[in-house]
């Protein structure tokens, strides 16, 4: 606690930041480090996550991300690693800090419309094949 107010909670999200509020933290480049969009221009921070927590990138996923939740892209095999894609938690033109270790390209953030249309449509894909 700092000032009276929760900034960073360990295993917990106890609010959301708009980006202005992330990038104001005592440490700005780990709070982006630890920052995941959830919906709009509102972000969790937690300095703190469980290495269960983690889920690593892939331009082609095995998880899909959306508001939050990820769902399997499809039947996942005993050992297969959940990936997503972090465009969609990253915020509008974020660059994240390492490239996607496949194709070596940049991963950019997308706007909020364009992941909330895109996360929608392979979800509902997803739900077709029932």
């Amino acid at each position: 606690m700092r000032g009276g107010r929760v900034l960073v909670a360990p295993d917990a999200i106890p609010r959301v930041y708009r980006w202005d509020e992330v990038l104001a933290q005592p440490d700005p480049e780990a709070a982006q480090a630890a920052s995941v969009r959830w919906f709009e221009d509102r972000y969790t921070v937690t300095l703190d996550w469980p290495d269960e927590c983690c889920v690593n990138h892939s331009f082609a996923p095995t998880g899909l991300w959306h508001l939050g939740f990820i769902f399997a892209a499809h039947d996942l095999a005993a050992g297969e690693e959940l990936t997503v894609d972090y465009r969609h938690l990253l915020g509008d033109g974020q660059v994240e800090t390492f490239r996607d270790a496949r194709s070596g390209e940049a991963i950019v953030g997308f706007g909020w419309r364009e992941s909330l249309a895109r996360s929608t449509a392979a979800l509902g894909a997803l739900l077709a094949q029932g």
